[in-house]
C-alpha cells in the first residue's frame, strides 16, 4: 500500500498544474471561510444587530463549538478542487498510455486502479486535516468561547463528504477517460444536475431528495444554526442515521463500480 502510495507520489511531484490546483485548494480554504469570519464579525460587531442575530441563530458560528461545522461546510464547496485534480491524474494516464504500460511492466489491474483509490483516501484525508487546523485557527481568532471538541464529529461527516466526492470524480474518470469530458461531466452532475433534481424530490416526494448520492454528505454538514432555523419553518427534520448509512452505501458503490470497470475495460 505504501509503495503503492508512492510510485503515485513520484508521478505527481513534478506535476505542475497538481501544485498549483494544490495551492489554490489550500488558499481557498483559509480564504474562503476568512471571508464568512469577517461578515460574522460584522454582524456581530453591532449590538442591536448582535442581540438579533443571537436570538434568531445563537452564538456566533466561528466560536467554539459550531467552528467545527462551519469550517466543514463553507470547505465543503471546494471540494471540487481536489476531485479535479483526480480527473487529470487519471485522465492523463488514459492520455498518455501510462496505465497500458504500468500493466505491461508488471501491474495488475488490480494494484493499479487501488492506488488512484489510495490516492482519493490521500486527498480526503489531507483535506479533512487542512480543514480541522482552519477550525482551531479561527476558533482561537473568534475568541468567544475556550476551546471545545464539542460538535468535532463535523469533522468526520466533512471526510465522508470529501472521499465521496472525490470517489465520484475518480469514478468519472474511469468511465469516460477523457479529462474535458470527465471534468464537464463531473461538474455538471454536482454543481447543478444533483441540485435541480433534489429540490423537485424535496417538493414533491415528501424531501426524498436528501438521498440522492451527494446531497446524502450535504445534508450532514449544514451551517451552524440555518440547518435548524429551516427545519423549524418547513417542519421536517432529517433522519441523519439513515441518510450516513445510505452516503455509505453509496460510497462502496463508487468503489465497486469503478474496479470493476477498470478491470473489464479494454487497455
Amino acid at each position: 500500500m505504501g509503495q503503492l502510495l508512492a510510485i503515485e507520489w513520484m508521478k505527481l511531484k513534478n506535476y505542475r498544474a497538481f501544485w498549483i490546483l494544490f495551492c489554490i485548494y489550500l488558499a481557498t480554504i483559509f480564504g474562503a471561510n476568512y471571508i464568512i469570519y469577517r461578515i460574522q464579525l460584522i454582524i456581530y460587531s453591532e449590538r442591536q444587530a448582535k442581540g438579533i442575530a443571537t436570538m434568531v441563530l445563537g452564538n456566533p458560528p466561528y466560536s467554539f463549538p459550531t467552528v467545527w461545522q462551519a469550517v466543514a461546510h463553507v470547505s465543503s464547496w471546494l471540494l471540487f478542487i481536489p476531485g479535479l485534480i483526480m480527473i487529470l491524474t487519471i485522465t492523463n494516464e488514459y492520455s498518455f498510455k501510462t496505465h497500458r504500460q504500468n500493466i505491461i511492466d508488471g501491474w495488475t489491474r488490480q494494484q493499479f486502479i487501488t492506488s488512484k483509490i489510495l490516492l482519493a483516501a490521500a486527498f480526503a484525508l489531507l483535506s479533512t486535516v487542512v480543514v480541522a487546523i482552519t477550525a482551531v485557527i479561527f476558533g482561537f481568532m473568534s475568541g468567544d468561547a475556550s476551546f471545545s471538541f464539542e460538535g468535532f464529529s463535523y469533522i468526520g461527516y466533512f471526510l465522508l463528504q470529501a472521499m465521496s466526492y472525490i470517489m465520484v470524480a475518480v469514478l468519472m474518470a474511469v468511465l469516460f477517460k477523457r479529462g474535458a469530458l470527465a471534468i464537464g461531466v463531473f461538474f455538471a452532475y454536482s454543481t447543478v444536475l444533483e441540485q435541480i433534481v433534489v429540490l423537485i424530490l424535496n417538493k414533491y416526494a415528501d424531501y426524498s431528495g436528501r438521498y440522492l448520492p451527494l446531497e446524502t454528505t450535504d445534508v450532514m454538514v449544514p451551517f451552524p444554526h440555518i440547518q435548524r432555523v429551516i427545519n423549524k419553518f418547513l417542519a421536517t427534520t432529517p433522519n441523519y442515521t439513515a441518510i450516513f448509512i445510505v452516503a455509505l452505501i453509496y460510497l462502496a458503490a463508487y468503489l465497486f463500480i469503478t474496479v470493476r470497470k477498470f478491470q473489464t475495460d479494454d487497455m
